[in-house]
């Protein structure tokens, strides 16, 4: 496959020696900060898929794959509303090894990945940037409906003290503002497509599926909550993880939340087995689809 600018030139660079082993280091170093959070809390992981059958971890696996996907198709969905529709397989591998970065300290390392990686697919790198961040007001509005949904308005109706901020950070009008100020600011061109209301919505409409899915994930590592309150507890502490930029992947602030919501229906030595376990299993599925994407993108000239 060839991928060609708007001038008919080719808009695939070819890759240097330097820039091929920085990206080989880049992936070095995501893999051995995820194989490092599995490893130092080893023991605890072991006693909470002790509890588990190996049918409940490989359905919560291939939850967790789904939901991963429906996350690539949100951010897909966006950056071809920008102006810079994707294949399939090449949307992958750049979304799904870029989001490996996630498990390096610091917050930049997901969104320069993917800049890097979408440049060889002749998309700008404003665009890249537009589309990773855009996702994460996405996430939070719809994970908190969820929330506001499933877990009920007498303990989670606080949920809509936020929801007319969201609202207002999710008009494609007020995005489209932002980003153009944000792009002045910095001596860069506007994006050359504003963000669409329908763009938004088919976004939003993938955030959804994913929150299903990765709620079917939870509910096969702790269903005693049922379906529902697997779908919102596992909402919940992902937005409360995804707000914090500190930590790897929000690593411990998801695990707390978790804890707390599930107090509920689990013992805290329980529920931080859990919470342990979903997080591995949420690591294996992202290490799964990262090498997924890579081989099948092979047949396309990336």
């Amino acid at each position: 496959m060839s991928l060609v600018d708007e001038t008919g030139a080719s808009a695939v660079p070819r890759r240097s020696l330097p820039r091929r082993l920085l990206r080989f280091g880049f992936l070095a170093v995501a893999l051995a900060f995820g194989a490092w959070a599995v490893a130092r809390q080893w023991d605890a992981v072991v006693a909470g898929f002790a509890r588990l059958s190996w049918p409940a971890l490989a359905g919560s696996l291939v939850a967790v794959v789904a939901a991963l996907l429906g996350a690539m198709l949100t951010w897909r969905t966006l950056l071809a509303d920008l102006g810079s529709p994707l294949p399939l397989r090449p949307a992958a591998k750049v979304f799904f090894v870029g989001q490996l970065g996630k498990y390096i300290p610091g917050a930049v390392w997901p969104v320069l990945a993917q800049m890097e990686m979408g440049r060889d697919l002749g998309v700008p790198r404003p665009r890249s940037a537009a589309a990773f961040f855009l996702m994460m007001p996405v996430q939070i509005a719809s994970g908190l409906l969820v929330t506001l949904v499933t877990l009920g308005w007498d303990r989670f109706g606080w949920v809509l003290l936020f929801i007319p901020l969201l609202l207002v950070l999710l008009e494609p009008k007020v995005i489209n503002g932002v980003i153009g100020f944000g792009l002045r600011k910095l001596g860069r061109n506007p994006l050359e497509r504003p963000l669409t209301r329908r763009g938004m919505l088919t976004a939003l409409g993938w955030a959804l599926a994913g929150w299903a899915a990765y709620g079917v994930h939870f509910y096969f590592i702790a269903p005693q909550g049922g379906l529902l309150f697997a779908v919102g507890a596992f909402a919940l502490s992902w937005c409360l993880g995804i707000v914090t930029f500190v930590v790897p992947a929000g690593a411990g602030v998801r695990e707390v939340a978790m804890v707390a919501v599930l107090a509920p229906v689990l013992d805290s030595g329980a529920a931080i087995a859990v919470a342990l376990s979903s997080r591995i299993v949420i690591v294996l599925g992202d290490l799964i689809c990262a090498g997924l994407a890579g081989i099948a993108s092979r047949r396309d000239s990336v």
